[in-house]
């Protein structure tokens, strides 16, 4: 991929990923149930943010998505408030910092793996996975850390309560973002001939 492509990729993934924090998932009830009930959107409680993280990989590569998340964290530390919280560089004592931080080497990741092979939906579902476990790998290890050094600055002293609100409750949702991140892509990259 050429550094323009790149370079263009990671604009977009840092726009994404700025304005994905703010849009919660969802999906509908199933269509053959639309006629009786009508269509209902059932939240997934949990925004797009990671998606955007992955499509960015899956479509830029590895190179434009992690320069769009060191992008967005710097953007984050040092100018606007584009976290989910806010921003600034006390930003780094909120538990979700460390999934925050993961962005980057998912997104590497992700990226690296969508591009080893030819475009197939499998690969790209498999390379979103890997990116999100990455995500929860950095964010796990940061939250164990903020639990050993400052306590009392977290939501909880229970680290079981705040390993399930900050990694296993947002799991479902986000395994369905990256589902749907891997169709987006396949159908992007096909229609962009990638």
């Amino acid at each position: 991929m050429s550094f323009a492509n790149e370079l263009l990729w990671a604009i977009i993934g840092l726009l994404l990923t700025i304005f994905s924090t703010f849009v919660e998932a969802f999906v509908t009830n199933t269509p053959w149930t639309w006629a009786q009930e009508g269509v209902n959107s059932l939240p997934l409680g949990v925004t797009f943010q990671v998606g955007a993280v992955l499509l960015t990989g899956c479509m830029g590569g590895k190179n434009a998505g992690l320069l769009s998340q060191v992008a967005y964290i710097f953007l984050g530390l040092f100018w606007y408030p584009i976290f989910a919280q806010g921003g600034g560089l006390q930003y780094w004592q909120q538990p979700s910092f460390g999934y925050i931080l993961g962005f980057m080497p998912g997104a590497w990741l992700c990226g690296r793996l969508a591009f080893r092979r030819r475009t197939r939906l499998e690969l790209l579902a498999l390379s979103a996975m890997a990116g999100l476990l990455i995500i929860h790998v950095c964010g796990l290890i940061y939250l164990l850390g903020l639990w050993f050094l400052i306590p009392s600055q977290l939501p909880s002293n229970n680290l079981v309560e705040l390993i399930m609100g900050y990694s296993v409750e947002p799991i479902p949702g986000q395994l369905v973002v990256v589902c749907t991140v891997a169709v987006v892509a396949f159908i992007l990259r096909y229609i962009l001939f990638y």
